[in-house]
């Protein structure tokens, strides 16, 4: 099976794409700050981590099989910046389950971006897709993170203690999701698709 959004996807001010060499110093502006990596099972990435990457499992622009993911920039539509990304995963065929993931650059936070992103995520996930759940994994100390899946509508369903061993450390992490059915009813102010 061969799961493909079309790109863009668009949202009210961004767009979803797949990454290229072009968006090496964006990337690099935010994924080489340690507090972005943080709470993400990545460390801080320089230019030749990201060009690695994008060579590698970040050009990947549809899901195949279990296990694929697609990570897509978050580009301001009016300039062209990629100011974060979104990550999509296909857990299941059988059970037709998903998984998505964020990042934003620190210096876009606070403006609505990170949540027009991963909505514009879900709208993948479930409209591009065809998913029927999705859940979200954020470690519990990156509160601003859950309040984000929160606001997306996603439930919390479990809360797991010291469940991984995590950067030099046991870390909690809570588990959100949301169902295809949830979903259709979420709407997002601006959002094109939503309309």
């Amino acid at each position: 099976m061969n799961l493909a959004p079309v790109y863009p996807i668009r949202s009210a001010r961004l767009l979803l794409r797949p990454l290229s060499e072009k968006d090496v110093d964006d990337l690099v502006e935010y994924r080489s700050i340690p507090e972005v990596c943080r709470y993400v099972p990545f460390e801080p990435q320089t230019a030749e981590d990201v060009i690695a990457r994008i060579s590698g499992v970040w050009g990947q622009q549809t899901l195949d099989k279990e296990g694929d993911s697609i990570t897509l920039g978050a580009e301001l539509a009016e300039s062209g910046k990629v100011i974060g990304d979104v990550m999509v995963r296909w857990l299941s065929a059988e059970h037709s389950c998903g998984e998505i993931g964020y990042v934003i650059s620190p210096a876009f936070s606070g403006r609505g971006y990170a949540a027009e992103a991963a909505h514009a995520g879900l709208h993948v996930a479930f409209d591009d897709l065809g998913l029927h759940r999705v859940i979200a994994r954020v470690d519990a100390r990156n509160t601003a993170s859950a309040r984000l899946a929160s606001r997306l509508g996603m439930r919390q369903e479990a809360h797991l203690r010291e469940n991984e061993w995590f950067k030099g450390e046991w870390t909690d992490e809570i588990d959100f999701g949301t169902l295809a059915q949830e979903w259709s009813s979420r709407k997002l102010a601006g959002c094109p698709r939503c309309d």
